[in-house]
């Protein structure tokens, strides 16, 4: 059966193409009924933010960019289609940090945000045709209670290799709430996609019923 019937507010003939592998992304687009087809491509995104620093940009537009390059990527290779990119981008101390590569870097990373507020920009472009459609990003600032190495260590071994795939080595939605005194921002957000302006985006431009 096509998620097409299940998308009852939808107006496009086709699914959205959303051009990212995370699970988040595609449970909150999910959970609002739209229907969508995954589409990952290969962007180069160090390169990309590299550039972009470079040049003074800030973590939002590089989130932004980094969105971009994804939607018009996938755009390519459907071409007509719809595209969603998004990206996320952790600032802290006004650097940002990337998805750990082992658990002793997540220790690492996290002993440096413990008892300390950072900034989380969720990003999210539309295309077509490899044209940019619209892109925003929205920002949630999260800050965590003093961490000491002995819940850190346990936190990880509890968390397992999961939290690789997390930009600051947490899922919210999980055990990483553990990590937080204070949370400032939208839920999907913190998730990776701003839910709010994509659907606002969606009805302006009629593919979602208003």
């Amino acid at each position: 059966m096509s998620a097409l019937q299940h998308a009852p507010l939808w107006t496009e003939a086709e699914n959205l193409v959303l051009a990212s592998k995370s699970e988040a992304r595609r449970l909150l687009l999910a959970a609002v009924g739209l229907p969508f087809e995954v589409l990952c491509v290969d962007v180069d995104e160090r390169v990309i933010e590299a550039t972009l620093l470079s040049k003074g940009a800030q973590l939002r537009d590089v989130a932004i960019q980094l969105a971009s390059a994804k939607a018009v990527a996938a755009s390519a290779i459907r071409p007509g289609r719809l595209v969603l990119g998004a990206d996320q981008t952790l600032s802290f101390e006004g650097q940002g940090l990337h998805k750990p590569a082992s658990l002793d870097e997540a220790a690492v990373q996290l002993s440096r945000l413990g008892g300390k507020t950072h900034e989380l920009w969720a990003a999210f472009a539309f295309a077509r045709d490899g044209q940019v459609l619209a892109a925003d990003a929205d920002v949630a600032r999260m800050t965590m209670r003093p961490l000491t190495p002995t819940f850190i260590e346990r936190y990880l071994q509890a968390a397992g290799s999961d939290i690789l795939g997390s930009v600051g080595a947490y899922q919210v939605e999980g055990l990483g709430v553990h990590l937080f005194e204070r949370i400032e921002g939208a839920h999907s957000t913190i998730m990776g996609l701003p839910i709010l302006p994509v659907l606002a985006f969606l009805r302006r431009r009629g593919f979602i019923d208003s």
